[in-house]
């Protein structure tokens, strides 16, 4: 059985480097962008089976990404992450099929993986 790909798009490389061990640990495919621009050219070179998203990057933040995504491939699963729980509320986070606040505990986005790729 082939391994579940994740992009993974966050600018912070502590996180990057936490979630690339933890989601491979896992049994999944890790694939990183540091930014939208780059997520968005590994999306549509090689389609991912999630995205796991962040919110507050430098240039294309995640709500202008997801929404190119979701335009090119309305079925994937994607799930924001951010720091800042405040960007729940916001009408435009409603099109990600998640929404989990970083933590240390990896628990929910763990979990949040699992049920979207089962």
């Amino acid at each position: 059985m082939e391994k579940k790909r994740i992009l993974l798009v966050d600018d912070e490389e502590s996180i990057q480097l936490l979630y690339r061990e933890e989601f491979e640990d896992e049994g999944f495919t890790v694939d990183s962008a540091y930014n939208g621009v780059d997520a968005l050219e590994k999306f549509q070179k090689d389609p991912p089976d999630l995205v796991i998203l962040d919110i507050n990057m430098p240039g294309m933040n995640g709500i202008e990404v997801l929404r190119q995504m979701k335009e090119l491939r309305a079925d994937l699963p994607i799930i924001l992450s951010s720091a800042y729980q405040e960007y729940k509320q916001d009408f435009a986070t409603w099109a990600s099929e998640a929404y989990v606040v970083k933590s240390a505990n990896m628990d929910e986005l763990k979990a949040t993986v699992r049920k979207h790729l089962s």
